[in-house]
């Protein structure tokens, strides 16, 4: 089942991505700009190629680990469920949905703490494989500035008039620099509004039901505060773990709660 997410269209896009930008940034720009044989050409192949490694590891982390699935087992708090909504029968499912919980209409199951369905890794991005996306946008993202950077040396270093001389080398450099921009670009403003997510502890779905219900508590008078919101720095242990060393391992669990993503403390736990 899991090999069958590999047969998508934009999955395939990616990884040609992701190869066609390793090579054409290190036996094609770098090697012209400091030559591979040479120390710094060695060593920037070395760094580089590491963080295309990383991209391309936790690229299938994330398509390939499930995002999470409710529990045959899971039952509601009854006394909780009272005042929380969310703790309701699915529609689809038929079954009750823990906090936090959505219905993907593509992968057509109940996903825990759903962030949103990606058809770029052909998965959604739950509650177990959240991290790995992320850290999967930010390694993407480190290793497209990396390849800018060496686009831009290298063309600085090369001879212009020559390349504009060459119709198919000028047609080369130009599409791929604005791609290349277009790519770093992209990753940087994803990358940004996730670390914003992380930050607040909330998803994608989070983001725009909270703005509705703020919208509709300052219509009645009131406030509306992001109930899972427990402080940056604990949020963000909640989600990327409470080893700092681990934070960027994509496979290295990092929820700090014991009940499997059908629980999650919340600032009423603190009053």
């Amino acid at each position: 089942m899991k090999g069958k997410r590999f047969l998508s269209a934009p999955v395939l896009a990616v990884l040609s991505s992701i190869v066609f930008t390793y090579y054409s940034s290190i036996f094609v720009f770098l090697h012209d700009w400091l030559n591979l044989q040479s120390s710094p050409g060695t060593l920037n192949a070395f760094i580089y190629s590491l963080f295309a490694s990383l991209t391309l590891f936790s690229f299938f982390s994330c398509l390939l680990s499930d995002p999470g699935h409710v529990p045959s087992s899971y039952a509601p708090d009854v006394e909780f469920a009272k005042d929380n909504v969310e703790q309701k029968k699915c529609n689809k499912c038929h079954a009750y949905k823990p906090p936090r919980t959505h219905h993907c209409r593509v992968c057509r199951r109940c996903i825990l703490k759903m962030d949103h369905h990606c058809l770029w890794i052909n998965n959604c991005v739950g509650y177990w494989n959240y991290k790995a996306f992320f850290v999967f946008v930010l390694y993407a993202t480190i290793a497209s500035i990396y390849s800018m950077v060496i686009f831009i040396c290298s063309v600085h270093h090369q001879d212009w008039d020559s390349i504009k001389g060459s119709s198919p080398l000028w047609i080369f450099y130009v599409t791929y620099g604005l791609l290349l921009f277009i790519l770093t670009i992209t990753l940087l403003t994803l990358v940004g509004w996730h670390v914003y997510l992380i930050l607040h502890n909330m998803t994608t779905i989070e983001y725009h039901e909270g703005n509705r219900a703020k919208w509709l508590a300052m219509k009645s008078g009131q406030s509306y505060r992001h109930p899972y919101n427990m402080g940056a720095y604990k949020n963000i242990t909640l989600i990327l773990g409470p080893n700092m060393l681990k934070w960027f391992c994509p496979t290295a669990v990092g929820h700090l709660n014991p009940k499997d993503g059908v629980s999650f403390p919340t600032l009423r736990d603190n009053s």
